[in-house]
């Protein structure tokens, strides 16, 4: 068998924030996972993007770290067109969220964006120009 691609883990300071930020992003996680120490949403083909605390990591990874710099991991959400780009942005730094790169129309023909996670992740936000 060829290993397959099943799970996506993102290590979360502070779970609640966490899971604002991605259900503001249209993932569908548990109605009571905000002090659960994971939780998962199933997206796409079946694949899972999960939610660990650092205290859950550190379970299982005792000597497990928080980066001092960079992100996690780099997660980008295709939108349906330009003006879904720029409009989900708008929702989510009016949330409070950080914006690290306004919509800017890319050279390789797409409308991108990027904001922060509440964990500093890049999550890229992006659509075919035209």
């Amino acid at each position: 068998m060829t290993p397959q691609l099943d799970f996506i883990g993102i290590v979360v300071s502070d779970m609640a924030a966490s899971l604002a930020f991605y259900r503001g992003l249209g993932l569908e996680f548990p109605a009571d996972a905000e002090n659960a120490p994971h939780t998962e949403a199933t997206i796409i083909g079946g694949l899972r993007l999960a939610l660990d605390t650092e205290d859950t990591v550190r379970s299982f990874h005792p000597d497990w770290q928080r980066p001092t710099s960079g992100g996690r991991i780099g997660l980008a959400f295709r939108c349906a067109d330009p003006a879904e780009v720029d409009a989900v942005y708008a929702a989510i730094v009016d949330a409070g969220y950080h914006g690290e790169l306004k919509p800017w129309d890319a050279p390789w023909g797409q409308r991108y964006a990027t904001v922060a996670d509440p964990d500093g992740n890049g999550v890229d936000l992006y659509a075919p120009l035209g």
